[in-house]
């Protein structure tokens, strides 16, 4: 369970986050959400590929970590495997939040909110959040710019999910791995590019899609197919 409360100098004065990675730290996942914004960076490391909410039905991007529920095939002993970690990892334990507020024209500010159960939480080790005058570390200077980024991925995904259902352009696939043990794996529940239909899109569709910046994002997760095969070397590796 999470416990997200909103960060202040006067109630975090001492707290600090944990910044090594491990499963100890929560990083033991099968995918981490991500954004189009972020696919640049994702599909040099990371298969892209998309998830439905069973709550709400709606669709969203995810780079794939593993085969199987809470397994990370970039974790190691020396901590994260790849040149890129997603954003939506290296964001925890913060969440950016609203606020109800006269001072904005939405009624809504943004506001920053920290996990107090997360592992990375801590009074004795880690980055401080805070200086001794109450101003923020540059460390969470950093952290509240990815915050934003995420805020903006996440506005920018809404159009794009949006785009994609309204063409048709994602299907469900099955994934059936055997690894060198003989033993197979099956990825199963997730969605991809319908790769024919994108083939056949006309030329005003994805000009649309282009202008919306839609169009790169699309071409990028498909590309990033390319990266299944390094993440089946990992789980031979650890079978060897």
């Amino acid at each position: 369970m999470s416990n997200y409360v909103i960060l202040s100098p006067s109630a975090h004065k001492n707290t600090k986050v944990i910044t090594e990675r491990g499963a100890v730290y929560g990083d033991q996942v099968k995918y981490a959400v991500t954004y189009p914004l972020e696919f640049r960076n994702i599909q040099s490391s990371y298969p892209i590929f998309f998830s439905k909410s069973s709550e709400t039905g709606e669709f969203f991007p995810v780079a794939l970590l593993g085969f199987e529920n809470n397994e990370n095939l970039f974790l190691s002993d020396t901590g994260w495997d790849a040149a890129y970690i997603p954003m939506m990892v290296e964001r925890q334990p913060f969440l950016i939040g609203f606020q109800t507020s006269d001072e904005v024209e939405e009624g809504k500010k943004p506001v920053v909110s920290i996990d107090m159960d997360s592992p990375k939480v801590s009074e004795d080790q880690g980055e401080a959040l805070f200086t001794e005058d109450e101003q923020p570390t540059e460390f969470l200077k950093s952290m509240m710019i990815r915050l934003e980024a995420l805020h903006q991925g996440y506005e920018h995904n809404k159009g794009f999910i949006v785009s994609l259902a309204a063409i048709d352009l994602l299907e469900p696939f099955t994934l059936e791995i055997t690894l060198d043990d003989g033993s197979t794996n099956q990825l199963l529940g997730f969605y991809t590019i319908n790769e024919p239909k994108l083939a056949e899109l006309d030329g005003d569709t994805l000009a649309d899609l282009n202008t919306k910046g839609y169009l790169q994002p699309i071409y990028m997760a498909v590309a990033s197919h390319a990266r299944v095969r390094a993440l089946i070397e990992k789980k031979n590796a650890l079978l060897r």
